[in-house]
């Protein structure tokens, strides 16, 4: 890699510097005298946060040796914005969760605890495909510091009432989506758009595998696709400039995943495509029924996973870095990763978990949520590579919004962004 392309440990922790720094929360009556105090920061809102806060106050609840302070700090994006430069401010919390694209630069940049030498690490029972084995090509092959968290697949979700009435079926292809959005489009007041989808990264990759590609090939180069790249792209400017089934979405990054929703919720698109996170906040909002569908096939079927790692700061104190361990094990048990994925739309991240949900007849009686576990069987890992989660947001994702709300040239923007791409290898 040429050193001038090299995205530099100092320039990517020293970057965001004006988003740092939420100071920890308080315990106003004393609850942690006397126990290891280990500071969380985490990224999330509405109700995941309390999900999650809740899974906190039940492990301080749980026992007296350790207290683990948890800290919103606001969406994916500005938590790692925080947490880069906490790390180059020496001031870093003890642990916290980060997207599955960043985790290989934080470990070449050695900053991550390795959790190899952890009581217990290998005896969680992880879903391969969750966990930092099948999650990155060679996954397996690193030391170990990434556990799974709150783990998702893009999937599909519709109005049940609207696909009863019309006698529609979920599309199983590219072809009967677009068919399918044709019929839920309505032109006329109030105005329906068939399909809508945020224009991001994560659901282009679902669609560059399931066209035959991967953004990066086996001997490493970053192809981004080839064909199968130009093709995902063009899909998405058939359905939005072509077809107008597809309601071209506003802004980016998490309010564009928000509007998606509340255009879902509202009436105003019949089908989108998501992550497994909304599941249980969009059954408890809609005024419809919610169904949820895998990602329909163009020459296969596939998808990535996303959500957040655990991951534990090599810098913390050794005692600290002991309580964070405590509570990743509790987060592990079956009782933790079934409350978390039956609140939230989450997978849970164990197999004894999933046997055991299973066992007592939830997905019988909940199948929107076997949807992502049964999706799995088609998961693509991410490479291990430092360069992905700059590439996603400084090459590609800006191409991405080009080519579908300003209809640039597809194939002109991804030659550009794989001569960007290969600079950096």
């Amino acid at each position: 890699m040429n050193a001038d392309r090299d995205w530099s440990r100092r320039r990517w922790l020293a970057a965001g510097a004006a988003a740092a720094g939420t100071a920890l929360s308080c315990d106003p009556h004393g609850v942690a005298r006397g126990r290891s105090r280990a500071s969380l920061w985490f990224t999330y809102g509405g109700r995941n946060r309390e999900v999650l806060e809740k899974l906190v106050a039940r492990f301080n609840a749980s026992q007296s040796d350790h207290f683990i302070e948890a800290v919103y700090q606001g969406d994916y994006y500005e938590g790692l914005a925080k947490l880069r430069t906490a790390i180059f401010a020496k001031a870093a919390p003890t642990f916290s969760h980060v997207v599955g694209e960043v985790i290989p630069y934080l470990a070449r940049a050695g900053v991550l605890e390795a959790m190899n030498a952890y009581p217990g690490h290998d005896a969680f029972d992880l879903v391969p495909e969750l966990g930092q084995e099948k999650s990155w090509v060679g996954g397996g092959a690193q030391p170990l510091v990434a556990l799974p968290f709150n783990r998702s697949t893009p999937i599909a979700y519709f109005d049940g009432d609207l696909l009863d009435r019309e006698r529609i079926s979920p599309p199983r292809t590219w072809d009967e989506l677009r068919v399918v959005a044709r019929r839920l489009t309505r032109s006329k007041a109030p105005v329906r758009f068939g399909f809508g989808c945020p224009i991001s990264w994560w659901f282009w990759v679902a669609l560059v595998g399931q066209a035959g590609g991967q953004v990066v090939e086996a001997d490493g180069r970053l192809s981004l696709g080839g064909a199968a790249g130009v093709e995902a792209l063009r899909f998405w400017q058939t359905l939005v400039r072509e077809d107008g089934t597809m309601r071209p979405p506003p802004g980016r990054d998490y309010n564009a995943w928000e509007q998606t929703n509340q255009d879902f919720l509202a009436g105003r698109t019949a089908m989108i495509w998501t992550s497994t996170a909304f599941l249980k906040y969009l059954e408890d909002n809609a005024p419809f029924r919610v169904v949820a569908a895998p990602l329909p096939a163009h020459r296969r079927r596939a998808v990535p996973t996303g959500g957040t790692h655990w991951v534990i700061l090599k810098a913390a104190p050794p005692e600290q870095k002991a309580s964070a361990w405590a509570f990743l094990r509790f987060m592990h048990e079956d009782e933790q990763a079934i409350f978390w994925a039956t609140s939230t739309g989450y997978m849970p991240v164990t197999e004894s978990a999933i046997r055991r949900l299973e066992r007592e007849g939830y997905y019988a009686k909940h199948p929107n949520d076997r949807v992502a576990v049964d999706q799995l069987s088609v998961a693509q890992p991410w490479p291990w590579s430092t360069e992905l989660f700059r590439i996603d947001r400084e090459v590609v994702q800006p191409r991405l919004e080009a080519a579908v709300l300003s209809g640039k040239n597809a194939q002109v923007l991804m030659d550009q962004a794989r001569v960007e791409a290969a600079r950096s290898e």
